[in-house]
């Protein structure tokens, strides 16, 4: 949903990394890179597996196949990524909040 906590809890991370260790130290680098693995997984694969759902959820209502067990018995869930704009307010959320608790601690 809007917006996404993984990407608001990874650029907090990253931000208080920079925060407390300087934008060149090793702590930064990692959680930066982690940062952009989690920020494209929502809003790439994830997002391209909702669509995958969708479709193989509309072609069995369509054509329900006969398979024995509880195979098919559910619905695949269909939002299971976010929207570039959902991780870009996950993102901003994050690092205001960083920021933010750093005035206090």
């Amino acid at each position: 949903g809007m917006p996404s906590s993984h990407s608001a809890t990874v650029c907090g991370m990253t931000t208080a990394a920079a925060m407390h260790y300087g934008v060149g130290s090793f702590e930064f680098a990692v959680c930066f890179i982690l940062s952009m693995v989690v920020m494209y997984d929502a809003m790439g694969v994830r997002r391209e597996t909702g669509k995958q759902a969708k479709l193989l959820n509309s072609i069995l209502l369509e054509n329900p196949l006969k398979l024995s067990g509880e195979v098919l018995q559910e619905k695949l869930k269909e939002y299971v990524g976010h929207t570039p704009l959902q991780v870009a307010a996950g993102a901003i959320l994050g690092i205001a909040l960083a920021v933010f608790m750093a005035q206090y601690y």
